[in-house]
């Protein structure tokens, strides 16, 4: 796993020897804060619980969701155990796609705050999307957005413009 403190727009899934890494330890994850999940996938249909049977186009589709309990962006660990081991029953919509092997988790962007900026950051976001999902909680249209290319660079605008710093693992 390797991490980046910032986002490079240029930025392919392969990270390149001039980018700046280091092993995560310069970030707190305890603090509260806001992420995304990045998965790339072919092709699929997948059923997700009671929200029945959602098809997915081959490319890359991002989760939006919130930390701010009291683990704080430790919840993101949850997800790439999750992705790895696949050893507990699914939860949230977003847990369906780490049990599917047509879904591989590639990145995670994570930005701290004590704000509820999840909907903002969905919306800032945008695009395509697979309505309905992961958004039971709140009025947005969904959570989970797709995109033909790998999606980092679309992200960083999006944290950036709410004001965050944003953090990158990649797997």
């Amino acid at each position: 796993m390797k991490a980046d403190s910032s986002i490079n727009p240029e930025a392919s899934r392969e990270p390149n020897s001039s980018d700046t890494h280091f092993d995560g330890s310069n970030f707190d994850f305890s603090q509260k804060g806001v992420y995304c999940l990045i998965f790339e996938n072919h092709e699929y249909a997948l059923q997700v619980g009671k929200k029945g049977e959602f098809s997915f186009k081959r490319g890359y589709h991002i989760y939006v969701g919130s930390a701010l309990g009291p683990g704080g962006l430790k919840r993101m660990q949850r997800h790439i155990r999750l992705s790895r081991d696949k050893d507990k029953n699914p939860k949230w919509h977003v847990d369906y796609l780490h049990f599917c092997s047509a879904f591989r988790l590639v990145s995670a962007v994570c930005a701290a705050t004590p704000e509820r900026l999840e909907c903002m950051l969905a919306g800032a976001i945008g695009g395509p999307c697979i309505p309905g999902f992961g958004c039971t909680d709140c009025k947005c249209r969904s959570h989970l957005f797709s995109r033909e290319k790998y999606p980092l660079s679309d992200l960083s605008g999006a944290f950036e413009g709410l004001g965050l710093r944003p953090f990158v693992l990649e797997f």
